[in-house]
């Protein structure tokens, strides 16, 4: 009886976690996608960076947007180990590539000084991540592992939230320089600072902690 309750309560969990996928994760994990293969035509600012870059353009593209995927199926299926783990690996393997080939496309970038030093950041605080979460769990910390990689996931999803605030910059005809410099730092940094200031306010209560940040993160 106690595991069928338990699994009343994931479905409904498990059906929410999709829905969000599908409207925010999926669509902006697809466009990275098919801009790095060349399924959709690049914007001018972006053809020249891969024109620079023709190999770790392409790659960082692909493989953030499926990190992006992976990340939000790991965290979906906390609740079966295996299929964690597995999901957990992949997220790992896209975040390192995306991350490392985020360094010299933040550099490339026909962005301003600011907004090259925002993406750069968020590709050097997302590699940080990743290796301080494997050597939690390594060291067989899962509490410490799920909170970093939390973290590491709430700085994946300042890839959504840099599009829905370069169309708000848009829609309001905003200056696009500052507003695309201001989202290439606020974009991570603050879906970042929430997940630590929930991390810290809920220390005394670490399972309420991690559903919490989840929660939180799930809906960006």
């Amino acid at each position: 009886m106690r595991d069928l309750s338990m699994a009343g309560r994931m479905r409904p969990r498990a059906i929410l976690a999709g829905l969000i996928i599908a409207i925010l994760v999926a669509p902006t994990a697809a466009t990275a996608i098919a801009l790095g293969s060349n399924l959709l035509p690049l914007p001018d600012v972006l053809l020249l960076v891969r024109q620079k870059l023709p190999l770790a353009f392409p790659l960082h593209m692909i493989a953030s947007g499926l990190a992006l995927i992976f990340i939000a199926i790991t965290a979906a299926a906390r609740h079966r180990r295996g299929f964690h783990r597995a999901m957990g690996r992949l997220a790992a393997l896209c975040v390192l590539l995306g991350g490392l080939t985020a360094l010299p496309v933040a550099l490339a970038s026909e962005a301003g000084s600011v907004a090259q030093a925002g993406f750069f950041g968020q590709g050097v605080v997302w590699l940080a991540l990743l290796i301080a979460a494997v050597i939690a769990i390594r060291r067989g910390d899962a509490r410490q592992h799920a909170r970093l990689m939390i973290a590491m996931a709430a700085v994946a999803c300042g890839a959504i939230w840099l599009r829905l605030a370069l169309w708000l910059a848009l829609a309001l005809q905003l200056p696009f320089e500052a507003s695309y410099a201001l989202a290439a730092w606020a974009a991570w940094c603050l879906p970042l600072g929430l997940v630590l200031l929930l991390g810290r306010s809920g220390a005394g209560d670490h399972r309420s902690e991690y559903h919490k940040a989840q929660a939180l993160l799930l809906r960006a």
